[in-house]
């Protein structure tokens, strides 16, 4: 029997003194002894963590009593222990990086939300650009079938990316999905900005498709990437889920990411456990051999 829960969640509202609600919050999370990573800025919160099912089932009621988050919407995932091993709340200038060149206010530039259920009969269309908006590492652990893998490292980089790589697409519909949501909501906004007119985005995101019971995940191979100690996780339901990643060393399919172990590397790349032990958690003989040459003799 579970007897955590993982809860993720956002929401973009304006927050008076945003700094102070920060410190406020880090305190109450603290006195609740919750996990976990939460953003503040002056445009809403966005965060995700783990406790008991007492103390998250407290947390959720205690934001739904502000005024500000009464509405707000949780994504619950049952576990057997947490998902993180520290508490993080901070403060910062945007909830998703961007640094665009103009601000944007996701709830009146941001496209059309669709349910898991309308988001997967889209997919059906032959006239449907399916674009994913997170980053190429997290593509290529699992991904919705027929989508654009986006050559980033990081989401302030989508831009530049769009304009160089599918600004010839405008007159197309455009579907987007992230992990929860959150940066769908940015996406589509800059999309739009752009000059694409007919812009959607998965409402909640990968985490609520896998869970919706119509789609059950179906249309989504592999498996999505979250940051917490789970990495990764199924998404797919159904007994069409199958491995899209690939092991860094050997090629064969996998579904778990490590961090090389060498300390000034940390590559995070996705290994089969048969390599991991032949390469001893490193990413290349050549972070090994560095790793050791820096280790003290014995």
């Amino acid at each position: 029997m579970t007897q955590y829960q993982i809860l993720l969640f956002y929401k973009y509202v304006p927050i008076p003194d945003a700094q102070l609600f920060a410190s406020e919050h880090l305190q109450y999370c603290k006195d609740l002894d919750v996990k976990g990573r939460i953003l503040i800025a002056n445009e809403g919160i966005n965060g995700t963590l783990s406790g008991t099912i007492e103390q998250t089932t407290q947390y959720m009621q205690h934001m739904q009593q502000n005024p500000l988050f009464a509405d707000i919407v949780f994504k619950i995932d049952p576990s057997n222990e947490h998902a993180f091993k520290k508490l993080f709340v901070r403060h910062k200038q945007e909830l998703v990086t961007l640094r665009y060149h103009k601000a944007l206010n996701p709830q009146t530039d941001g496209g059309k939300h669709l349910s898991p259920v309308e988001f997967q009969n889209y997919m059906q269309r032959d006239d449907v650009l399916i674009l994913d908006g997170r980053t190429g590492y997290e593509y290529d652990l699992g991904h919705f079938q027929g989508a654009i893998r986006p050559e980033v490292d990081a989401f302030r980089d989508f831009p530049t990316w769009i304009r160089d790589n599918i600004a010839e697409h405008k007159d197309k519909q455009v579907l987007t999905y992230c992990t929860g949501g959150i940066r769908c909501e940015m996406l589509t906004a800059v999309l739009r900005e752009e000059g694409f007119k007919d812009v959607y985005q998965l409402d909640g995101g990968i985490v609520t498709y896998g869970q919706d019971p119509e789609t059950q995940g179906r249309g989504f191979d592999g498996n999505c990437y979250v940051f917490d100690e789970r990495i990764s996780v199924r998404i797919n339901q159904t007994d069409e889920h199958v491995i899209v990643g690939k092991c860094h060393h050997c090629g064969k399919p996998a579904d778990q990411y490590i961090n090389c172990a060498e300390d000034s590397c940390h590559l995070q790349h996705i290994c089969c456990e048969e390599c991991e032990g032949e390469f001893k958690g490193y990413c290349s003989t050549s972070c090994e051999q560095h790793d050791n040459a820096a280790s003290p003799s014995a």
